[in-house]
C-alpha cells in the first residue's frame, strides 16, 4: 500500500509499505477515503507540538481526521459494522487507568494515544482500528464524513460551555474549528457572533448563520462584542485561535458569571489581569479532544449539515501529493480553510 510518511521535522515522503495483517478480534480494517489536515498536523510536521500534546515522534503517518470504508472485520465486532460501510474514525484511545479516565473524562487521559500523532494515522492505504473507534456515517462525500473529527471538538466545546438556546455566544476565530463551534452552537439555538481578521472567513460564517465582526483591535472588539450581546456582555466566549490578543479579549469581554472557553492550541503565554477572573467569577474552561459520546453527536451534526460543512472544504489533493498538500495548507493561511487528501 502507499503511505505518506513524515520522516523528520519538515520532511514527508510518499512510499510503499506492507499491508497491515488481517484485523484481530474486535478490530476493523479501514481503507481511508478522505483525510482532513488541520493545525495540529502543521505543528507536528514542524516539530512544534508540546510534550503534553504528544510531541513529534518520527517516522509517523499523519492524519487524524479520517473517513473511510471498512474492508475487513475481525471476530466479535458489533453487528452494525459491515464490510463496505463508510465510517468516520474517532482517533483517540485512552488508557482507562489514569485519574481523568477514572472520573469519566478519558478525552484528557494522561496516557492517551491519537492516530497520526502517537501511532500511524490515515494517510495510508489501509488502517487497522479498534471497533469502538469506527462510527458509521451517512454522508455521500467522504470528505464531509471526515469532518466529523473537527466537528467533535466543537461539540466538546459547546458541551463544556453548557450553551443553551437564546444565549449570546462570541466565537473568536472563523477557521475550521471556529466555523464548527458556530455551527454546533447555532444548532442549540444560540445567537452567534463570529470574529476574524479575514473577510472571506466571515462571509462563510454569515452563510452558515452567524453574525460577524471584523477583528480590529482588542479594545474595539471587546466593546463591540459586549454591545452586541447587551447587558453585561456575552455569557459565553470561545477562543478558537490560540492567539494571545484574542484569548485576552475573550476573558475581557465575557459577562460576570460567564464562561470563557479555550479551544485554540498554542505554546504562547497570555498576560491576564487576575482580577478579571475573581471580580467576574468566571468559569475558565479548556477543551481537549472529544470522548465517544461527543464523536457520536458530531456524526449526527455532519449528517444534518452536509451542505454547510462542505463549504469549509476549499482544497483537495490525492495521497500521492500529500507532502505538497501539507506545505500548501501551511503556506496559504489566508486562502485555505480545509485541505482534504483523498485516498487512492
Amino acid at each position: 500500500m502507499r503511505a505518506a510518511v513524515t520522516e523528520r521535522v519538515g520532511s514527508m515522503i510518499v512510499l510503499d509499505r506492507p499491508d497491515p495483517p488481517d484485523p484481530g478480534p474486535g478490530e476493523v480494517l479501514v481503507a481511508p477515503e478522505a483525510v482532513g489536515i488541520c493545525g495540529s498536523d502543521y505543528h507536528f510536521f514542524s516539530g512544534e507540538l508540546s510534550e503534553a500534546a504528544g510531541g513529534s515522534q518520527f517516522p509517523r503517518v499523519q492524519g487524524h481526521e479520517v473517513a473511510g470504508t471498512i474492508t475487513a472485520l475481525g471476530r466479535d465486532c458489533r453487528p452494525e459494522l459491515e464490510i463496505g460501510q463508510r465510517v468516520a474514525l474517532w482517533p483517540l484511545h485512552a488508557c482507562g487507568h489514569c485519574y481523568p479516565c477514572s472520573v469519566g473524562r478519558p478525552n484528557t487521559c494522561d496516557n492517551f494515544k491519537l492516530i497520526g500523532i502517537h501511532v500511524d494515522g490515515g494517510l495510508q492505504g489501509l488502517l487497522c482500528m479498534g471497533q469502538d473507534q469506527a462510527f458509521p456515517v451517512e454522508a455521500a462525500d467522504s470528505a464531509i464524513a471526515a469532518m466529523a473529527e473537527p466537528v467533535s471538538i466543537a461539540v466538546r466545546a459547546v458541551r463544556r460551555a453548557a450553551i443553551s438556546a437564546g444565549e449570546h455566544v462570541v466565537v473568536l476565530g472563523a477557521g475550521p474549528i471556529g466555523q464548527c463551534v458556530s455551527l454546533v452552537a447555532g444548532e442549540r439555538g444560540a445567537e452567534v457572533l463570529a470574529v476574524d481578521v479575514q473577510e472571506s472567513r466571515l462571509k462563510l460564517s454569515r452563510r452558515n448563520g452567524a453574525e460577524t465582526l471584523r477583528w480590529s483591535s482588542p479594545e474595539e472588539v471587546v466593546a463591540s462584542a459586549r454591545d452586541w450581546a447587551g447587558g453585561g456582555g456575552p455569557p459565553v466566549a470561545v477562543d478558537a485561535t490560540g492567539v494571545p490578543a484574542a484569548v485576552r479579549a475573550m476573558v475581557d469581554m465575557v459577562a460576570s458569571a460567564g464562561r470563557a472557553v479555550q479551544v485554540g492550541m498554542s505554546i504562547d503565554e497570555v498576560p491576564l489581569r487576575i482580577g478579571s477572573l475573581t471580580e467576574k467569577e468566571l468559569d475558565l474552561l479548556g477543551v481537549s479532544c472529544c470522548d465517544s459520546d461527543d464523536f457520536a453527536e458530531a456524526v449526527g451534526v455532519v449528517q444534518r449539515n452536509g451542505e454547510a460543512i462542505g463549504r469549509m472544504i476549499t482544497h483537495e489533493f490525492p495521497l500521492a501529493q500529500a507532502p505538497e498538500a501539507l506545505r500548501f495548507a501551511m503556506s496559504n493561511p489566508t486562502t485555505v480553510m480545509k485541505v482534504v487528501i483523498r485516498g487512492e
